[in-house]
């Protein structure tokens, strides 16, 4: 169907103002960061944040949750999705409504069972009280994705695999994975989004450690005690809060896009 010169105009003027909506708070956001007192550009504000707050361990620690809960949710759901996608598991409709009941149960509500558990576990004001309730709220989310996908693929394909001698590891390694490239890594985008974001888990699991308090706890705390004398300072923290996973989607989304033209082409 032909676009006539009215709705492409539409269009693009919609799009336009949408993202003059999105870009709007992230732009006034950096042009305050760079706001100096005397009313000049000052790049001395981030460095002045990234000092005070201690950023640098703050973001080290959100890296270290991040990478580890995206990595080891891809592998439980990766595994778990192929098994119930293209096998026949006892029990598998009762594992589905498990995992259907954590992926719709609002997770406020499990903060104060797991702060329980893990203060008897010892482990409050560690990164396992980060990454294991993390890695736990992903799986669910994770295995319903890939479940999704590997069930989507044509069962001829791991027929001619099976008649080629090739394990059901070896099917799920040599034959699935290379083709749910794209799946994977829009799982792995999610994953990592949710997962840096995450706040409420970080106030109430590792409130006393400043070492392992990620990057939007640190934030929070500066801007309590910041905000008020410069809110240069506390824009600029912000930006270097937001400036990594920024920078992380926009790789991963390359990757996404690459995945995806790959496919197309094989």
């Amino acid at each position: 169907m032909k676009t006539t010169l009215r709705e492409s105009v539409t269009t693009h003027a919609l799009l336009i103002v949408a993202a003059l909506f999105a870009v709007y708070p992230l732009g006034s956001i950096v042009a305050s960061s760079l706001s100096g007192r005397s009313g000049g550009i000052d790049w001395g504000n981030f460095a002045v944040a990234w000092t005070r707050g201690h950023f640098a361990s703050a973001l080290t620690s959100s890296a270290i949750v991040a990478i580890t809960v995206v990595i080891v949710t891809a592998v439980i759901s990766c595994t778990a999705g192929y098994a119930l996608g293209t096998m026949r598991v006892p029990g598998s409709r009762v594992i589905m409504a498990v995992l259907l009941v954590g992926l719709v149960l609002p997770y406020e509500v499990t903060v104060l069972p797991l702060y329980q558990l893990l203060s008897g576990w010892g482990l409050v004001d560690t990164y396992w009280a980060l990454i294991l309730p993390q890695v736990g709220l992903s799986v669910p989310l994770g295995v319903f994705w890939m479940r999704t996908f590997f069930a989507s693929v044509p069962g001829e394909i791991l027929e001619a695999a099976r008649m080629d001698g090739a394990s059901r590891f070896q099917i799920l390694r040599q034959v699935l994975l290379p083709i749910a490239g794209p799946a994977v890594a829009t799982l792995s985008t999610i994953l990592f989004l949710f997962t840096w974001n995450e706040f409420l888990l970080a106030l109430v699991l590792v409130p006393g450690n400043v070492s392992a308090q990620t990057a939007p706890l640190a934030l929070s705390f500066f801007a309590g005690t910041d905000r008020a004398s410069n809110p240069s300072v506390t824009a600029a923290a912000a930006v270097l809060v937001a400036l990594p996973i920024i920078v992380a989607y926009i790789v991963l989304q390359r990757r996404l896009i690459t995945g995806l033209t790959a496919g197309a082409v094989k």
